[in-house]
């Protein structure tokens, strides 16, 4: 994969990643879910994101990565995330302050790390932006990491006032959030083009398939002779040097393609047929 890369903490990582959440929602096999994995490294991913809460009654998303990627490549970024958790039977909780402790100790278990690269905080219910201060979690978070238990620190699902409050804490070296051509508003853009100029990487969620405007999408993907997921995941990675796309999948033939969408160029003209007044179009390859 020849597509370019983002500082992630102090680690460099190739700007098309892999999200592990899909290895457990869809209906897959142990085989299968560790063959996309060591696909993924092959063809180049070096950062995948995942969760302790990501678990299916047969499948766990850290399981299958350890199984499948340990011991792991020296280049690899794992990310995880805190916050909302579940419990064995698969009941959610958002954990308190005093929680975030055990729940980054699990993912150190089940992904078999000493340290957890890097940990986002996500705060907020479902896919609504979370609101409120995050300062007593971020704060909990912060003291764990300089306890050697975490190397870097991010947040998830938040505005533009929750970065803010989370670096007069502690540095933040990504942002995880909903973005996408059909899933984004003004707050959402902003925050973007914040992180960029604070240097931070921005990793959009469900990025795919939310309301994107299908014929234009339709239109610049025969011209490439992509699929409209590729141009959606293109799109995204033209928003900013600093995007990190993290698309999922338990398909070899979808994986192949996702990161295939790295190498789209898209022209100034189709990102703004795409999405008016959304950026100059900056291209995905260094």
């Amino acid at each position: 994969m020849t597509t370019s890369t983002w500082e992630l903490g102090d680690r460099k990582v190739n700007r098309l990643g892999y999200g592990a959440m899909r290895l457990t929602t869809r209906p897959l096999d142990r085989d299968q879910a560790v063959a996309v994995l060591r696909r993924a490294v092959e063809l180049g991913v070096n950062h995948i994101d995942t969760a302790s809460f990501y678990f299916s009654p047969a499948l766990s998303a850290n399981e299958l990565i350890n199984s499948a990627l340990r011991p792991y490549a020296d280049d690899l970024v794992i990310v995880t995330k805190v916050g909302p958790g579940r419990d064995p039977s698969g009941e959610w909780y958002r954990a308190r302050p005093e929680q975030l402790r055990g729940q980054v100790e699990e993912n150190l278990r089940q992904l078999g790390l000493e340290a957890l690269d890097v940990v986002n905080l996500r705060i907020g219910a479902g896919l609504e932006r979370g609101t409120g201060s995050i300062a007593e979690h971020f704060g909990a978070l912060a003291e764990l990491r300089e306890a050697g238990l975490i190397r870097h620190l991010g947040i998830s699902n938040v505005g533009t006032a929750h970065l803010a409050e989370a670096l007069s804490i502690a540095p933040v070296v990504c942002v995880q959030n909903l973005y996408g051509l059909g899933a984004r508003d003004a707050e959402d853009d902003a925050l973007l083009d914040q992180c960029a100029e604070q240097g931070i990487a921005f990793a959009p969620f469900f990025s795919v398939d939310r309301g994107a405007p299908q014929g234009v999408v339709a239109e610049i993907a025969a011209a490439h002779g992509v699929t409209a997921a590729q141009v959606l995941i293109a799109w995204t990675l033209h928003r900013g040097p600093n995007v990190l796309a993290i698309p999922g999948t338990g398909d070899l033939g979808h994986l192949e393609q996702n990161v295939a969408a790295a190498e789209i160029t898209l022209s100034e003209e189709e990102m703004e047929r795409l999405s008016p007044g959304s950026g100059p179009g900056t291209p995905a390859r260094s």
